[in-house]
């Protein structure tokens, strides 16, 4: 965009806690093959540019920091990264953490070179994840400048030069005109999916809809939106590369769910399933890696949510069984009815909107005499006389 409108430059505003680093190269490399001089400004204040915030900041023309923002921490972190099982699994997990580490100081390194910037504190922020101030990082050459606000920074950068793959370029920013190129609706729907904390909420409203149309067949709603919101949350965690041994630990969940909808257990299926549901979350995302973690209150909160409706449901269905069968004409007795002929002892009475044959047990009753049912004989119903009610 910026290209296209012969920007002076395009300022990037970055606080983040770091991120893939499929998508930090994505960016790294798009900076540095840039038309245009890229200024990334860490701010506001309280900001950070941590993990892979460091490389976007390093591959950067000119880089910037609010005062009390901070950056460092780069050590790449690989997801899935678990304890390991044996010596020999665990020199390979050893030799592959270096081998990334490695590259990740290399390309640090060499981006820090390009732009003149200190390579070896760049050493330090991946292989010992140091971090540093805004003051620091001036007084150590990782950053130009430090400016007050966006305003206080158009105005430092008035004059620097940058050097682009076009040839060097003084900036003239003191009165430009700033153009803000937000995200669009797609690119903010895709960076909402990308996160963890949403995506393991779609999942979970997915499973709660499809619980609902099993719990009440026929329902449509629930289900229908459980499935589109189980497919977005598949999606979000496509996208962050999550766990499969705690994705096979949540889907192992689910029918465990399922199945004390269908044959009720007292709740012993589901007890199990909240076990194996936690788990799974726990495990499905890198918790060494922040930005790539699921919250642990929202793990607890969801698993209380399921526990909660799963307890309903299951309890419901034990009430079912327990409760006596009342069909056909069982469930007549007790209801008020007007005879439609003649009992004597034997006529035809309508009750709760149906006629039946009937049998009067304590005399004849006349026709149109309300009547209530007492008791069955085969197909037809016994009934008495019933008083009339008091004016």
């Amino acid at each position: 965009l910026a290209e296209e409108a012969r920007g002076e430059a395009l300022v990037i505003q970055l606080d983040t806690p770091g991120g893939l680093m499929t998508s930090m190269g994505q960016i790294t490399r798009a900076i540095l093959n840039a038309k245009v001089p890229v200024v990334v400004y860490v701010a506001p204040r309280g900001a950070r540019a941590a993990s892979a915030g460091v490389f976007i900041t390093y591959a950067a023309h000119i880089a910037a920091m609010a005062p009390a923002t901070h950056m460092g921490a780069a050590t790449p972190v690989t997801i899935g990264d678990r304890p390991s099982q044996g010596e020999e699994k665990r020199e390979v997990d050893k030799a592959m953490k270096e081998k990334i580490t490695s590259d990740a100081v290399a390309n640090l390194q060499a981006m820090a070179r390009r732009r003149g910037r200190n390579a070896e504190w760049a050493e330090k922020a991946v292989r010992e994840a140091v971090s540093i101030t805004e003051e620091e990082a001036v007084r150590l050459g990782v950053v130009e400048l430090v400016a007050e606000d966006f305003g206080d920074l158009l105005r430092k950068l008035d004059g620097r030069a940058a050097d682009t793959d076009l040839g060097s370029k003084v900036l003239r920013t003191a009165r430009a005109r700033v153009t803000d190129g937000a995200m669009d609706v797609t690119e903010q729907f895709l960076s909402l999916l990308s996160d963890p904390n949403i995506g393991f909420i779609l999942m979970n409203l997915g499973i709660l809809g499809i619980m609902v149309e099993l719990y009440n067949p026929g329902a449509v709603l629930p289900g229908v939106v459980g499935g589109i919101a189980l497919i977005l949350g598949l999606a979000s965690f496509a996208i962050l590369q999550v766990n499969a041994a705690g994705l096979l630990l949540i889907a192992f969940a689910v029918l465990l769910f399922i199945a004390d909808i269908k044959v009720p257990g007292h709740g012993v299926l589901t007890v199990g399933g909240v076990i194996a549901f936690i788990f799974g979350a726990v495990l499905l995302t890198e918790r060494t890696a922040p930005v790539l973690a699921i919250s642990i209150r929202l793990i607890v909160a969801m698993a209380a949510l399921l526990a909660g409706f799963m307890f309903f449901a299951v309890g419901a269905g034990v009430r079912a069984q327990r409760a006596p069968a009342r069909s056909g004409a069982i469930r007549l007795i007790g209801a008020i009815g007007v005879a439609r002929s003649p009992l004597d002892p034997d006529g035809m009475v309508h009750v709760q909107g149906e006629m039946w044959s009937a049998v009067a047990v304590d005399g004849p009753i006349p026709d149109g005499q309300r009547v209530r049912v007492v008791g069955l004989d085969g197909l037809r119903v016994q009934v008495k006389p019933e008083p009339p009610t008091p004016a």
